[in-house]
């Protein structure tokens, strides 16, 4: 009995390669390998992002510890800690969390909302590009910190000058990402929608924006950031109270417990500003997230 030899040329080829995987194999071709995202306990995922801010903390705590950080240029965070108790016991944190949080919730409704609106025109309506975006593309590289005392000389040393600073701050990011989300609407659909019989309005709000809705949040992400920024420059226009005005007398006292407390709260509403879109985009765009876990 006999038995069949594979002529030394050949490769040995398992039960599931067809010709044309073993001719790629023969010239060297690599056979690509999709890479999937394994799941990650979520007890696990919030351990690794908190070892960041623990770090920090950690090496803060030391080099106070070691007198390699004294108090005149920061405070420890014992004393943070301290200080943080006191501003809240006597009711100035709450008091200046308050008013900071309305001028920055003010100035973002307005900027953004602005924002919304002047992107929906001009990405939308050939006409609407034609008269505002070459208009708004200037304003829009003037830094808003520059418009400081303009703002100054048009509304004095009120809220409204804080308040507007923000909403011109927030509403430029907005209208940029609603303004290019709007203009990759696919065309072929809006046609469709037409031809049901739907107005440019009833197609805005129906097709456009649930279509340019990753764009929109991506701008509001943006806007909430910047109108932090901008809350920290608008509280230098000599405010008598908000979170700003609790800096600039812990700076007249030397106060570096405070100041620190101060810097940590803007940095907390930062953080929470891009909390919330993220959590947004988790209830509007549930999709995504599925999407984004199965290819990476």
């Amino acid at each position: 009995m006999t038995t069949a030899t594979r002529p030394s040329g050949d490769r040995a080829t398992g039960p599931e390669t067809d010709p044309e995987t073993e001719a790629a194999r023969a010239a060297g071709l690599v056979e690509p390998r999709t890479r999937r995202r394994t799941a990650r306990p979520r007890a696990l995922a919030l351990t690794l992002r908190a070892l960041g801010p623990l770090a920090l903390l950690g090496g803060w705590a030391l080099a106070s510890a070691t007198g390699a950080l004294t108090q005149d240029v920061l405070a420890s965070p014992a004393q943070v800690a301290e200080a943080v108790g006191e501003l809240w016991g006597n009711g100035q944190l709450a008091d200046a969390l308050g008013v900071s949080l309305t001028r920055a919730g003010l100035g973002l409704l307005i900027g953004a909302g602005t924002g919304l609106v002047l992107g929906v025109v001009t990405g939308f309506f050939r006409l609407g590009e034609e008269l505002l975006d070459s208009a708004v593309q200037v304003l829009r590289t003037v830094p808003f910190l520059a418009l400081v005392p303009l703002f100054m000389v048009w509304f004095g040393i009120t809220e409204t000058a804080k308040v507007a600073l923000i909403g011109v701050a927030t509403s430029f990011p907005m209208y940029v990402s609603t303004s290019g989300g709007v203009r990759n609407t696919d065309p072929k659909l809006i046609e469709a929608m037409r031809s049901f019989g739907l107005g440019r309005w009833a197609i805005v709000r129906t097709v456009v924006l649930p279509g340019a809705l990753p764009a929109l949040l991506s701008g509001l992400r943006l806007s909430m950031t910047l109108s932090v920024i901008a809350l920290i420059a608008a509280e230098e226009i000599n405010s008598t109270e908000g979170i700003g005005y609790l800096m600039a007398q812990a700076q007249n006292y030397s106060r570096t417990d405070i100041l620190a407390v101060c810097i940590l709260i803007y940095g907390v509403l930062g953080l929470t500003a891009d909390g919330i879109v993220r959590l947004l985009e988790r209830v509007l765009m549930p999709w995504r997230r599925a999407a984004q876990g199965g290819t990476r």
